[in-house]
């Protein structure tokens, strides 16, 4: 299994903790975490994250325009998009911003590692 050095960015900081574990627990570094949209773009360059979380709805700057903003200069950036259920057309805008997947709230372990492994598989550059 690949280690990564992943970027959590959520409004709640009780996410933020789950996540973290759930990460820790798969084997991976959660190396930042930012509270909203606007801080997660502005540290994504000095932080290069090899993954990043992304809540879409947050205050600030939403998860959409964030990564919008990280995938303008970082073509390559790898984010998953952490939604709430009947946010539907939020994720599909969230793909078509280059999100590359999605998991759904509460975040359950083996969803997340599946998201994680399906895009390392397609996009990961060892």
């Amino acid at each position: 299994m690949t280690s990564l050095n992943i970027m959590v960015v959520d409004d709640s900081a009780i996410t933020i903790k789950k996540l973290t574990k759930i990460l820790e627990e798969l084997g991976h570094t959660v190396v930042a975490v930012a509270r909203t949209g606007r801080d997660a773009a502005a540290m994504y360059g000095s932080v290069n994250p090899d993954l990043v979380t992304m809540d879409i709805t947050m205050p600030d700057m939403d998860g959409i325009e964030a990564t919008k903003l990280i995938r303008k200069e970082f073509h390559d950036a790898l984010i998953i998009m952490v939604t709430s259920h009947g946010q539907e057309q939020m994720v599909i805008d969230a793909i078509e911003a280059g999100a590359l997947g999605y998991v759904i709230k509460p975040v359950k372990k083996e969803k997340l590692q599946e998201s994680i492994d399906r895009i390392l598989d397609k996009f990961w550059k060892s």
